[in-house]
């Protein structure tokens, strides 16, 4: 009896513990409501940071993906960077897509965007590098009739591994439920450095795969130096697209688990209250 007491004393100072740690305070606000502080810009064709046409904005405190500037889109797909790179953490995103698509964005790209992950520093994208070479959770809305999941896997130079076999098709569709409209939508993504990834919607996981790694196309005019083919992926920097359509983000946060990750017990710990969390987003 004395053993079990013990037992359930210490796993009980686990729990109020790990309480603690997922405190409000102990997340990270990648955008704050005010201004793109802390983020850099990067839109194909152009100069790092140069913000052609205002595409990157705060407007009524949402993080906004904007196109009235622009008279065709002409490719230029675009991405907001958090300037700090992370190994293993959950990043939490709300978005809705607005208005219409800009004239010339490719059909695919309507109601389009993504938060990418593991990626390159945005200062080692070439001026004409259309995508940064990552992991893209494809933020995708409905047409008001037909089904589109969200939180898909798009591949822009990278592969990745789904239930022990390399896969190379370029975009894996999850098991999320369509999102017509203009409603706000709320993604996450728990990443473990290269040992598992998960996309979350309204806290349902909807897709995993692990041993990201840096390989095949869908990316152009990468500096060879920096696409290695082969290299598993461990870190990276985190982004937003711009792929020809509007679209908000009112929120993006995330909770830092690199200090937890070789201590399994009390990331599990961890991760058992962030999912606990989730139970409001269903």
């Amino acid at each position: 009896m004395k053993k079990i007491l013990t037992t359930l004393l210490l796993l009980s100072g686990l729990y109020a513990s790990a309480q603690k740690e997922v405190a409000p305070n102990k997340w990270l606000k990648l955008f704050n409501g005010k201004d793109l502080k802390d983020w850099d810009i990067k839109i194909t064709g152009y100069e790092l940071n140069d913000n052609f046409g205002n595409t990157f904005r705060v407007k009524d405190g949402y993080l906004t993906v904007a196109y009235d500037k622009y008279d065709e889109f002409k490719e230029r797909f675009g991405h907001i960077f958090y300037k700090k790179n992370f190994s293993a953490y959950l990043v939490v995103a709300e978005y809705r897509f607005t208005g219409d698509q800009v004239k010339g964005g490719p059909g695919w790209a309507f109601r389009n965007s993504g938060i990418m992950l593991h990626g390159q520093p945005a200062a080692t994208m070439t001026k004409d590098q259309d995508f940064p070479i990552s992991l893209e959770e494809q933020l995708l809305g409905g047409n008001g009739k037909d089904p589109r999941t969200t939180a898909n896997l798009c591949t822009p130079g990278t592969n990745v591994v789904m239930n022990g076999k390399l896969i190379t098709d370029h975009c894996i569709s999850s098991t999320s439920k369509t999102y017509h409209g203009d409603q706000w939508v709320h993604v996450e993504a728990l990443v473990l450095r290269d040992s598992v990834i998960k996309h979350i919607v309204e806290g349902d996981t909807v897709l995993t795969f692990n041993k990201p790694q840096i390989g095949g196309g869908n990316v152009l005019h990468a500096n060879p130096a920096v696409k290695q083919d082969g290299k598993l992926l461990t870190e990276g920097s985190i982004s937003l697209q711009s792929e020809s359509h509007p679209v908000q983000f009112r929120k993006v946060e995330l909770f830092d688990l690199s200090p937890y990750i070789n201590d399994p017990v009390k990331l599990n710990k961890i991760l058992h209250l962030l999912q606990q969390r989730n139970k409001g987003h269903k």
